[in-house]
């Protein structure tokens, strides 16, 4: 491990990851989609922001369980002080 590689003993990197989509043949697919003017990659609806809102999304959820103990779905939520209630409109 060099001083600027930031990536733990036993965990992929990001370039890892990558390495692993392109041998699947996934990070090819998503290029040929985006050669032919299937997917865009930013703005409204664009794949970048879609990426980004879901990793948040999903670091949210993680958040919320873990400050709540216990996961969302859990047939025991009610009996837990601070539970889940949904969600309303804005």
């Amino acid at each position: 491990m060099t001083m600027f590689d930031k990536s733990l003993p036993g965990r992929p990197s990001g370039q890892d990851l990558v390495d692993q989509l392109k041998a699947s043949g996934q990070l090819d697919a998503l290029f040929a989609q985006i050669d032919a003017g299937e997917v865009e990659l930013t703005g409204d609806g664009g794949f970048v922001p879609a990426l980004v809102k879901a990793a948040l999304e999903r670091g949210l959820q993680a958040e919320l369980t873990s400050h709540l103990g216990y996961e969302k779905g859990a047939a025991d939520a009610a009996a837990h002080a601070n539970s889940r209630n949904g969600t309303t409109s804005k």
